[in-house]
């Protein structure tokens, strides 16, 4: 697959690619420089990210949960 770069150094992802890396808007990625050229690396969703209880607990609380860990750890 390619794609061309655009008058303002913009990329269009293949839709083959954005589907299956679930790429749509506003979704962040990251550029990397490596030996071998330059990697795209899409960034999870801290949602993404909770792993097996994810449908039992709401984003929210996790978030709240987190911030009190951290102002505990802070002490």
């Amino acid at each position: 697959m390619d794609s061309k770069v655009t008058r303002k150094a913009q990329v269009t992802v293949p839709v083959e690619l954005r589907r299956k890396y679930s790429i749509r808007q506003g979704v962040t990625v990251v550029f990397e420089d490596s030996s071998s050229g330059i990697i795209l690396r899409v960034v999870p969703r801290f949602q993404d990210l909770i792993g097996a209880d994810a449908e039992k607990v709401e984003l929210e609380q996790t978030l709240r949960k987190l911030d009190e860990m951290r102002l505990e750890n802070r002490h």
